[in-house]
């Protein structure tokens, strides 16, 4: 039976692949902010799930990963997003907060975790985001493309260190989650949907996936145009 860590279950992505988890007879430590969310959560299997309330902003949270009973693959999805292009601080810097600040704590976490546990699986839910600047969600996008060069950098450091860590990069496209309810934004996929490819990402060991097909064309297609080019794009949905 594996046991999972989703960091970021109370809702959307995390939550739908909890559930999964739990139809496969996986064991689950689900965190996130809402207690009343996990208490939700945990009643639907209540010998499978362990549930901790943890803020990955807070210095603290590293300590309470560690109440959750040990793990075989950490999942992160806890993150935030939105559209900002008046660039509000207070909107840019609670992104980078929670998902660069709150990222890096988690994931450093859990790397030491399985450093000295024999190994394991980091996976992290980041986003096609990273892959261009979106000149509406700077910060968001900024935070994905850190997401994406720092589990590249500990996969190289594993490496190095002889460490049997293993990595997954989710990279999603727009998912109908309630990050994206102030935007009308085209494609939109289900959380449930996502869950279910993030899933058997996770069973397979990939180490990088784009959810879906139709967003691994776009993302192609993005990195085809010049930098120049891109700039003068008007990019934005139709909120």
């Amino acid at each position: 039976m594996k046991r999972i860590v989703i960091m970021g279950a109370t809702s959307g992505i995390g939550l739908e692949t909890a559930k999964r988890c739990i139809a496969a007879g996986w064991r689950v430590g689900a965190a996130g902010r809402r207690s009343e969310e996990l208490e939700r959560l945990r009643g639907l299997a209540p010998q499978q799930v362990e549930t901790e309330a943890i803020d990955v902003t807070d210095d603290a949270a590293p300590a309470a990963l560690e109440r959750l009973g040990g793990m075989d693959v950490y999942l992160h999805v806890a993150g935030v997003g939105s559209q900002n292009p008046q660039l509000d601080p207070t909107v840019e810097l609670h992104t980078v907060r929670t998902n660069v600040e709150g990222f890096t704590r988690m994931t450093t976490a859990a790397y030491g975790y399985f450093a000295a546990h024999g190994g394991g699986r980091i996976a992290v839910v980041s986003s096609i985001a990273g892959t261009r600047g979106l000149g509406v969600a700077a910060a968001y996008s900024a935070s994905k493309r850190f997401q994406n060069t720092y589990i590249d950098s500990l996969a190289q450091l594993a490496r190095m260190q002889g460490s049997k860590i293993r990595f997954t990069d989710i990279r999603p496209g727009f998912v109908a989650t309630a990050l994206l309810r102030n935007a009308d934004y085209p494609m939109l996929m289900r959380p449930e949907k996502v869950a279910e490819k993030l899933f058997r990402a996770l069973e397979r060991g990939k180490r990088r996936i784009v959810i879906d097909h139709r967003y691994a064309l776009l993302v192609l297609l993005w990195r085809l145009i010049p930098q120049g080019v891109w700039e003068r794009l008007p990019i934005r949905s139709r909120a």
